[in-house]
């Protein structure tokens, strides 16, 4: 009897993969695997040396991030004259592109901290690398309100900490309260990440046959040795910092959505903001999740650990928040209506109507229609239907950062006042240039750290319930 070709063995097995049964569940894991490989199918990738294809993309994501880097500093010793931010657009790509990657880090922080604390067991494969890009998302983000303050290094004014001046934070303004809310939101983060890798760099350690490698991972597993006292305190431990990051998944962004709401400029005075931000942000997420998660079980042979159960669940998550944030597109523009204000009125008909229509039409079509390809199960089996539609919502998320922050700021309510804006090269190359940052730390993270969470994956591996179905019988 003949084989399949691997290809057609990979078709199969995504196929396989779907669910039909209506009766039952795909496995979270699939193939023949057992506690043994999957430590070696994790261990291996940061095991064995880079390919080339790692080589090409990391080479292309450092060469952008030394263009990144080499912007900032101009830009530092130039001033933010060299942006195409005017009076009243004060906020501009600055501030666009720190509400967009801020976004990005809400899906890792879904995905690890609300899905444990309800005892969802498909995360087990994805949450890691979703917190490495949290973290990774954040650290793009920071760097842009440092940079709009105009001058970086007195930027530290922010913070409630003496001074020669005798000044202290306003804490009236939402601007202090991004402070907080971000700092906090990367610390708990970052605290959150490390955790729960603590076991997995002690696997690491074990079999790291360099010296470097046993020394470079022993020192981050803080002597992990796998007894029962670790293992206790670890699972209390990464329950606090659940707890923890939960809230920080709805507080953050709507902290963010409060730079906006409370300030009387027709588009942003309005209460949907918290919810409509904090919605669009996990859809945001969710999309990123998807387009490093597709490539990554292709390259690193990860298709049995990153099932297509996992893809379709964050296929439909990506779907649900998709429709949250098409109703908070109409609700944006009913109570422009249902106001009563002519300045709300005049607005809302310049942003599809008016000189930056452009960027409406692409975040409502980009936003809106083609995820809307992903209530067809046809299209949930399609990883290249799901990639494009992530794509799209990727683009489409920034597009919707563009619309509410620019084409507000450019028609308030005095015409006297209005002004058209238009980016510079030095705000395209800054944003092109902040993804080779993102990228280039997700390619490092990729090579030296575990990429899927180890000791989680076995808890669902159908061995592991068998061995606790025969301790109970026992």
């Amino acid at each position: 009897m003949s084989h399949p070709t691997p290809q057609a063995a990979a078709v199969l097995t995504d196929r396989d993969n779907t669910g039909d049964d209506p009766r039952s569940r795909a496995p979270l894991i699939t193939g023949t695997n057992d506690f043994t490989s999957v430590t070696d199918i994790v261990a291996s990738i940061a095991e064995r040396k880079p390919t080339l294809y790692w080589w090409i993309a990391f080479g292309g994501a450092a060469t952008l991030c030394g263009f990144f880097f080499s912007l900032l500093g101009y830009l530092v010793l130039t001033g933010i004259g060299i942006w195409g931010n005017n009076q009243p657009v004060a906020w501009a790509f600055d501030i666009i592109n720190f509400v967009f990657w801020i976004g990005i880090g809400h899906a890792g922080t879904l995905i690890s901290a609300v899905l444990f604390l309800f005892r969802q067991n498909w995360r087990t494969s994805i949450n890691r690398f979703a917190e490495a890009m949290t973290i990774f998302a954040v650290c793009c983000a920071g760097i842009f309100p440092a940079l709009h303050v105009g001058r970086p290094w007195l930027a530290y004014w922010l913070f409630p900490i003496p001074n020669q001046m005798a000044m202290w934070a306003q804490y009236r303004s939402p601007l202090l309260w991004d402070v907080f809310a971000v700092s906090t939101y990367a610390s708990v983060s970052l605290f959150f990440w490390y955790a729960g890798m603590v076991p997995d760099f002690a696997t690491l350690r074990d079999r790291a046959k360099s010296r470097i490698g046993q020394f470079a991972y022993g020192v981050v597993s803080l002597g992990w040795n796998g007894s029962a006292r670790h293992w206790h305190r670890f699972e209390k431990a990464y329950l606090i910092l659940c707890g923890l990051c939960t809230p920080l998944v709805f507080s953050v962004h709507s902290v963010v959505s409060f730079d906006f709401a409370t300030a009387q400029l027709p588009g942003w005075h309005t209460t949907i903001f918290p919810p409509y931000f904090v919605a669009g942000a996990i859809y945001g997420g969710f999309a990123m999740v998807l387009t490093l998660a597709i490539p990554c079980r292709e390259w690193f042979g990860m298709k049995d650990l990153i099932t297509m159960r996992h893809i379709q669940n964050m296929a439909r998550v990506m779907l649900a928040t998709g429709l949250m944030v098409c109703y908070a597109y109409a609700m944006e523009f009913f109570v422009a209506w249902y106001s009563g204000s002519h300045f709300e009125h005049s607005l809302f008909l310049n942003r599809p109507f008016g000189n930056h229509r452009w960027g409406f039409w692409a975040m409502f079509l980009l936003n809106c229609s083609g995820p809307q390809l992903l209530w067809f199960k046809w299209a949930r089996n399609n990883l290249w239907v799901i990639m494009a539609c992530a794509m799209c919502v990727n683009a489409g998320m920034w597009f919707e950062r563009y619309v509410i922050i620019a084409t507000s700021l450019s028609r308030d309510a005095l015409p006297s006042s209005w002004a058209q804006f238009s980016p510079t090269w030095v705000d395209l190359s800054l944003l092109t240039g902040s993804f080779g940052l993102f990228f280039t730390l997700f390619l490092l993270f990729l090579k030296f750290l575990p990429t899927i969470a180890i000791a989680e994956v076995k808890t669902v591996l159908p061995q592991s319930h068998a061995h606790g179905h025969a301790e109970e019988a026992h």
